[in-house]
């Protein structure tokens, strides 16, 4: 019977979840943005029942344990508001 390998530790989040507004992480066409008040997860991720298909569910395991985590440890409101998108306005390169 062959030996399985010991499972080794994700790697840690290049980012904390809701501590800052630039983060991406990134991961097999599947991509979570940080926000101080939101996550968006974009793209696809297939998660094949195979070892890089493991690798990948522990990895987004890690990244939504890190985001539970983190909501739990807040006293939270009931909602977000919506945010109106911020625009600024562009002087007419035809004028």
């Amino acid at each position: 019977m062959p030996r399985r390998k010991a499972h080794k530790p994700a790697d840690p989040l290049p980012f904390r979840p809701f501590a800052e507004d630039a983060g991406v992480q990134t991961f097999a066409g599947f991509s979570i943005e940080n926000g101080t008040r939101r996550m968006a997860l974009h793209g696809s991720l297939d998660l094949t029942r195979d070892r890089a298909g493991l690798t990948r569910a522990r990895a987004l395991k890690t990244l939504l344990d890190a985001v539970v985590a983190t909501l739990e440890a807040e006293d939270l409101p009931d909602a977000v508001p919506d945010e109106p998108e911020v625009s600024e306005p562009v002087r007419n390169p035809f004028a």
